[in-house]
């Protein structure tokens, strides 16, 4: 009989947030994500314990996603962050940022948690209903008949990874053909509920940036294909090319032991029975016109000859990933089974031809209609490649979020200084009855208030990672960023020249204003104006849906951990 051990009983934490274990790991979080944040963020190095990929990024799902955090509150925390950028793509390292030094900025105040998080509620509906506000002056309107707006979101994304080791040429390209990308993503024809198409991004590394194109349609890898041979494709009497799409393989071996027993008698061939049902299918396929036939799987060798002989052209290894976008552009239903064929169940084609992207060879499917389109993405290195590809997967996101609801926010840290001087200018106009319908004191309030305006502001701070000074205006309620070694002039006009989103020159006398940690930092009486200008070349802008999402889930995430009394840890 095996000796049993007894269970241990479980560990109680209390008051989690105390503890100097914890607050030692927020810190090192909170460096985490500070010191990867924006153009200038500096690269992490990920890579577990026993070796496997090294990872190098400062991107926040590539972070999450290789970050082991044990301790159960900022499990918590990654958690949220992690959701929300599986939902939005963008804005997680501000996620992570906010909600970081809101924990650090309330727990160190002398008002209970409860409190604490009627206010920050408070707070957070001032916020929501002032960027959705008509007057709102951190945000600019989306105009999808002009594509400067646009360029600028994209640009803003493209550049804020610096792994991607990409230059200003080089940025200017990408930003021109992922526009194009999602452009030809845009139904032509808008219907009741009309669904954006899809871009497949086509993996070419070691080779310039600038050898990135767009293409419309898809293209397939074929490696036995041959550039300079003519396309021999059997075409239908309207000189469209009949496609049929099969899901299943067509390799000859679709008997699989492993789904049970078959009985088979004797002098019965299982390869040959199979060989001639493929081949009946190609007497069909044949019959009924098609010209090009796209396996997801292998097609066995004699059946990819019969229908070459029969000027079919047979493309296989397509893979899972291409199946939707495949059939979604040429109109074919996914065959499933060899044994049953329905003249439904077939599309059609534009053309065909054959591509060269250095060393590999494509069929280049073309559509009649593209709604679906290849973005052949190049880099040198297969880092930046790696980088690269998650950031054009999300500036697409963010234009089709940004399609959904046309607007964007500043960026450069000005929409968090802003909206730190609004909240500023707004809690200091509260009346009486708003302190008793939250339950606390006006003096409750304004500690909240400074602690939610100074953790926007830590946002903003950590934009600079070389040592300036960074200022904010008390007009716009703008961010400034002053070049490293310059921060004993007398006159901050001489040394900025414009804000962090680019939107206002230093053409005005401004007052400014260092940010700084805890300092204590004057309050604006009169609320920030909205810049007279709205849209320049070079804005810098964020996501607004996004943004907002982030604000949101950093709120109430830093609620939910302040909250915590007790952490119960299973010790068997």
């Amino acid at each position: 009989m095996s000796r049993l051990e007894a269970k241990k009983p479980p560990l109680f934490i209390s008051a989690p947030l105390t503890k100097d274990t914890v607050c030692q790991s927020l810190l090192v979080l909170s460096r985490i994500f500070k010191s990867s944040y924006g153009p200038a963020g500096r690269l992490k190095q990920l890579h577990n314990g026993v070796g496997g990929c090294v990872c190098t990024t400062s991107q926040s799902s590539a972070l999450l996603r290789h970050l082991s955090v044990s301790d159960p509150v900022f499990r918590v925390l990654t958690a949220s962050v992690h959701n929300h950028v599986s939902r939005f793509s963008d804005c997680g390292l501000f996620t992570a940022i906010l909600c970081c030094s809101l924990i650090e900025n309330f727990r160190s105040l002398n008002v209970a948690s409860c409190t604490v998080i009627k206010i920050t509620r408070h707070l957070l509906s001032l916020c929501m209903d002032y960027l959705k506000s008509e007057v709102c002056g951190c945000r600019v309107s989306v105009d999808f008949g002009s594509v400067e707006t646009l360029v600028c979101l994209v640009r803003s994304v493209l550049t804020s990874k610096p792994a991607c080791m990409l230059n200003k040429t080089e940025v200017e390209h990408l930003t021109t053909l992922v526009l194009k990308a999602f452009l030809f993503t845009v139904p032509c024809h808008v219907e009741t509920n009309a669904v954006l198409g899809k871009c497949v991004i086509v993996p070419v590394k070691g080779r310039r940036v600038m050898d990135s194109t767009v293409l419309p349609g898809l293209l397939i890898e074929t490696p036995e294909i041959q550039l300079g041979k003519p396309l021999a494709v059997k075409r239908t009497g309207s000189n469209m090319i009949k496609t049929a799409l099969f899901c299943v393989s067509m390799s000859g071996d679709g008997f699989n032991p492993e789904e049970g027993t078959i009985a088979v008698h004797h002098g019965i061939s299982l390869e040959m029975s199979e060989l001639n049902q493929l081949l009946k299918v190609g007497k069909q396929l044949v019959n009924d016109e098609v010209g090009l036939v796209v396996c997801q799987k292998v097609i066995h060798p004699s059946l990819k000859q019969y229908l070459k002989e029969n000027h079919v052209m047979a493309v296989d290894r397509a893979g899972l990933s291409l199946m939707e976008p495949l059939s979604r552009m040429t109109g074919s239903k996914p065959i499933a089974s060899i044994h049953l064929l329905s003249p439904g169940c077939y599309g059609s084609l534009k053309d065909i031809s054959i591509e060269r992207v250095a060393s590999k060879h494509f069929v280049h499917l073309i559509p009649e209609d593209t709604v679906i389109c290849s973005l052949i993405l190049c880099n040198r290195s297969e880092t930046a490649w790696d980088e690269l590809k998650r950031v054009c997967e999300t500036a697409e996101h963010v234009l089709q979020l940004t399609m959904k609801e046309p607007l964007a926010l500043l960026g450069g840290g000005c929409t968090e200084t802003h909206l730190a001087s609004y909240i500023r200018h707004k809690s200091s106009s509260l009346s009486s009855s708003t302190f008793k319908d939250l339950g606390c004191s006006q003096t409750q309030y304004q500690l909240v208030a400074d602690g939610f305006c100074h953790s926007l502001e830590s946002v903003a701070r950590s934009l600079n990672h070389d040592g300036g000074e960074i200022l904010t205006d008390m007009v716009y309620g703008h961010c400034w960023f002053v070049p490293s070694g310059l921060s004993s002039v007398s006159n901050w006009s001489d040394v900025v020249s414009k804000c962090g989103c680019g939107i206002n020159g230093n053409t005005e006398d401004l007052s400014w204003r260092i940010l700084e940690g805890q300092s204590c930092s004057p309050v604006i009486q009169v609320c920030p104006k909205e810049p007279s200008v709205k849209v320049t070349d070079f804005l810098t802008l964020d996501c607004f849906a996004a943004k907002c999402s982030g604000l949101q889930v950093a709120l109430e995430t830093a609620s939910l951990i302040l909250d915590l009394s007790y952490v119960i840890e299973d010790q068997n």
